[in-house]
């Protein structure tokens, strides 16, 4: 088992990481009858893009792993109607730029390559730009 989801009532869920026991709690937006007060489920998805992304940099950066420290992404969703669902999820990553420039691309095209980015559905639209300032 993965984790165990459970409705607390008033739009709200609460998940538990069955192997850590670590709690992340959803509400529904406020332009959807809910609290706004936590991640909806649609930030969570668009918020997975990124988080994946750096993890996969990560990997790729193997013994330069250190170098990307404090690294980090911005991430907007863009929601659609009829049916509701996220239509665009646009991702700023930002690296630093004592990485070694002849690595970079490769690590960009890990990131596009991601286990999550695979996962959406083509109709999703993915806008995904890295940045080398840090």
């Amino acid at each position: 088992m993965l984790s165990r989801v459970v409705y607390l009532g008033q739009l709200r869920c609460e998940a538990v990481h069955h192997a850590s026991g670590h709690i992340i709690h959803t509400d529904a937006p406020t332009d959807n009858h809910g609290r706004g007060e936590t991640f909806s489920p649609t930030d969570l998805l668009s918020t997975s893009l990124a988080n994946c992304m750096l993890t996969i940099i990560g990997i790729a950066a193997g013994e330069h792993d250190n170098l990307l420290v404090n690294a980090y992404a911005e991430v907007k969703k863009v929601m659609a109607s009829a049916p509701r669902r996220v239509s665009e999820i646009h991702v700023i990553v930002y690296l630093p730029s004592s990485y070694p420039a002849d690595d970079r691309h490769r690590l960009e095209q890990a990131a596009r390559n991601c286990p999550v980015a695979k996962s959406l559905h083509p109709d999703l639209i993915q806008s995904i730009d890295f940045f080398w300032t840090l």
